[in-house]
């Protein structure tokens, strides 16, 4: 049997605004052996930039271009000196991370219901 971190109502859900963008650009963060610095399409005015621990799992070059789910309303967090204004999705499993990605085109923005 699986176990459940906590059960949420369907009301908790839908306060999560996740949306549909595109790695434009990668590159990892000064000082740090983990992190990258991700600039994020989600369909709005200005790329988003987002910080994240995929350097274990994939190269810079592997995530230019991904379409991936990002929770964009996740409060904004000061890692290594710069702001993350939000979170990709990916499964863990073991040691093992992999990015959650889309099965065909889709818009930029386009949220996950």
């Amino acid at each position: 049997m699986i176990k459940l971190l906590g059960e949420l109502s369907y009301k908790d859900f839908k306060k999560l605004d996740i949306r549909i963008g595109t790695v434009e650009t990668c590159e990892k963060v000064e000082g740090s052996d983990k992190l990258y610095r991700l600039m994020v399409d989600c369909g709005e005015d200005e790329l988003r930039q987002i910080l994240t621990s995929l350097v274990d799992w994939y190269t810079a070059e592997e995530l230019v271009g991904k379409v991936i789910p990002v929770l964009v309303n996740l409060k904004p967090a000061k890692i290594f000196g710069q702001t993350s204004y939000g979170m990709l999705l990916a499964a863990e499993i073991g040691d093992e991370c992999v990015l959650l990605t889309t099965d065909r085109e889709i818009q930029n923005g386009a949220r996950i219901t």
